[in-house]
């Protein structure tokens, strides 16, 4: 996470998208969430990066790991057409290791303090990294298991535009590669996690999950991620592997200190909610890559090409029958614009931030409606919202949106 303040400064991102836009969509009920005015969005990353190295060396532990998680998440909050589920998972780990005792040895506090050194950690500590490191590889292959990417869509118009991918590239094109990716991607996840926990298969499984992400990460723009998930497939060896790779002698272990009752009952709600979460979508009729109905925080990874072609607001006045046709662009710059056209539940803030403008302006009664042409995976384009419904009406909600239009079953 260092690294990455650091790309964020050095490629322009924190300007682009949190100085720069007139309009952020927030997350609901989030809406009190702002960027800071003028330079406080680069001091923000300052002091990220700084809680990252102190975290890094294990100095101002406690501290640091509050002001992380804080930080983090309130850039994670400021804008929901930058949600990542990387991004979400750092802000699910940072939360916990503000719990997790992770200064107490090879770190600046327990050199500083010695009292609080200790080469034994509980095994409830381990377990916590452990499984929220294996969560994004199980839902992940389950999210796997759907009709598109069993069909190899959108897997297929991926490859197809890698063929200059080393080595493999010139068979990118041929349906067993194809299905190769798509099964071999869906049983990766699925097992990955079990065969790190096992020893006789946890070399092995690690040697895959290096030529998976080092794969992933040459094949697709997802930033950390793959080198993220690949360090952290390291949690699943045995404890002391540092030291035994420092050919360091094993050490007497001090006492064990257990985390108190409550914080294990609190550790047990949290992931149980983590494992209910993500099956979330089920409860909402059709497909979710296509309502993006329960999709976020769900672990639905690159299951998706979704495109609109078009997509036009139309403004209304019953009263003075006036009429406007607003372009997204004149409000939005192009990362938000393309995010927003093929997420229903952004295009009703959208139509809302609109209609309220007008209403500002004077106009007491003004009605926004919206057609679009949008394409998932491979499909014919039709329309993603009910072009007669007035979305100013409409309010966002745990239940159901019927404005969402179904999605049209085949493909191109």
């Amino acid at each position: 996470m260092l690294w990455e303040c650091y790309r964020y400064y050095s490629h322009g991102w924190i300007s682009r998208y949190w100085i720069e836009p007139t309009y952020n969509f927030p997350y609901e009920g989030f809406e009190w969430v702002t960027p800071w005015p003028g330079h406080g969005m680069y001091i923000h990353f300052v002091v990220l990066a700084i809680s990252a190295l102190f975290i890094l060396l294990g100095f101002l532990y406690r501290i640091s790991t509050i002001i992380f998680f804080l930080g983090f998440t309130y850039v994670f909050l400021l804008e929901k057409a930058n949600y990542l589920n990387h991004f979400y998972l750092i802000c699910l780990i940072s939360f916990l290791i503000c719990f997790v005792p992770l200064h107490r040895y090879f770190s600046i506090d327990s050199i500083l303090c010695k009292k609080i050194k200790s080469n034994s950690i509980s095994i409830w500590w381990l377990w916590t990294v452990r499984l929220i490191i294996g969560i994004p590889y199980f839902f992940g292959g389950i999210a796997k298991i759907n009709p598109d990417w069993l069909a190899g869509e959108p897997m297929r118009k991926w490859l197809a535009g890698r063929t200059d991918f080393p080595v493999i590239g010139k068979f990118f094109t041929e349906e067993w590669m194809v299905y190769l990716f798509c099964y071999g991607g869906l049983l990766f996840d699925l097992l990955v996690v079990p065969a790190l926990i096992w020893k006789k298969t946890r070399v092995p499984a690690f040697i895959a999950a290096v030529s998976f992400h080092l794969v992933n990460s040459e094949m697709f723009s997802i930033g950390i991620f793959p080198w993220f998930m690949l360090f952290a497939s390291l949690v699943f060896f045995s404890p002391d592997w540092p030291l035994r790779l420092l050919r360091r002698s094993r050490q007497a272990l001090d006492p064990v200190i257990e985390p108190l009752p409550a914080t294990k009952i609190f550790l047990s709600v949290f992931f149980l909610i983590q494992f209910l979460l993500p099956f979330r979508h089920f409860l909402y009729p059709g497909n979710v890559s296509w309502t993006e109905e329960g999709h976020n925080f769900a672990w639905h990874m690159k299951l998706r090409d979704k495109d609109t072609y078009k997509i036009v607001f139309k403004l209304t006045d019953p009263d003075t029958g006036q009429v406007w046709n607003v372009s997204p662009r004149k409000y939005l710059n192009q990362r938000q614009a393309r995010k927003m056209s093929t997420r229903p539940h952004m295009i009703l803030q959208f139509a809302h931030l609109l209609g309220e403008e007008k209403i500002k302006e004077g106009f007491k009664n003004i009605e926004v409606r919206v057609r679009t042409e949008t394409s998932l995976n491979g499909r014919p384009a039709h329309s993603l919202i009910d072009p007669t419904v007035d979305l100013m009406k409409e309010k966002w909600g745990l239940r159901h949106s019927a404005w969402i239009l179904p999605l049209a079953p085949g493909f191109h």
